[in-house]
């Protein structure tokens, strides 16, 4: 590896792409009248979680798609702090999560970027995880956020090297062989694209591209709190789990 790219290696992401277009199925009846990314948090839209923390680590370009309820998230995006800092990208149909990477590829290949989704309630030492992804070894495209799951069978599960680099992933599966899980947020690097080069038909970035990335992505644990809230239940938990923020 060259001493150039190392030095782009190194450089803080600037860019992210905020996945926000998913209908929420399992979220009925609230997703009936509301998309999944903004779901109420103590009274603050899921999605201003997100950009709070990512303008405020320091990215200054945020692509947020669209798709269901597009009018509502655009108005919450024109009524937010960091509306000069978002994209917004309608998806009239929806790409599917890696298809929506390769859409925004000449905006985000120029350097480091996040890679998040949106509909997860997540709290996280940054400064740590961007760490993680800084000293990552050289053969990993990127960085993988995994935390304890209490439903297993409902996630991707991560397993992992003494270097915590992925050595196998498991999709959800019946009988998952741990409870680390893929929390799908991730620093990633500009030769992801060439994982998706390879992949011509993926779809969801998280099935079709993360097994692909065995021996290629490290993983940073999060011991704060995260939740996939894409149903009731978890977005009840949620609720009884976070506390409202100190206005």
């Amino acid at each position: 590896m060259s001493q150039e790219f190392l030095a782009n290696a190194r450089s803080a992401p600037k860019r992210a792409l905020l996945l926000a277009a998913g209908l929420g199925t399992r979220l009925r009846p609230i997703t009936d009248h509301i998309p999944k990314c903004l779901v109420p948090i103590h009274g603050e839209p899921l999605l201003y979680r997100w950009l709070d923390l990512l303008c405020g680590s320091g990215v200054d370009e945020i692509i947020v798609n669209t798709h269901y309820f597009a009018d509502r998230v655009v108005e919450a995006c024109a009524a937010s702090a960091w509306k000069d800092q978002i994209i917004l990208a309608h998806e009239p149909n929806l790409l599917g999560t890696a298809g929506t990477l390769k859409h925004h590829r000449k905006r985000l290949e120029v350097g480091n970027f996040w890679l998040i989704h949106a509909d997860n309630l997540s709290h996280f030492n940054v400064k740590d995880f961007v760490s993680a992804f800084e000293y990552r070894p050289a053969v990993c495209v990127g960085t993988m956020m995994t935390f304890i799951t209490d439903a297993p069978s409902q996630c991707g599960i991560a397993v992992c090297n003494e270097q915590d680099i992925l050595t196998d992933y498991f999709e959800k599966v019946a009988a998952p062989p741990s409870n680390m899980a893929n929390a799908a947020v991730f620093l990633l690097d500009p030769r992801i694209f060439q994982v998706l080069d390879a992949s011509a038909d993926a779809f969801d970035f998280c099935r079709d591209i993360v097994p692909k990335m065995v021996g290629r992505i490290n993983t940073f644990k999060n011991d704060c709190y995260h939740r996939d809230i894409g149903t009731v239940a978890s977005y009840q938990q949620a609720l009884l789990d976070v506390r409202p923020k100190i206005q």
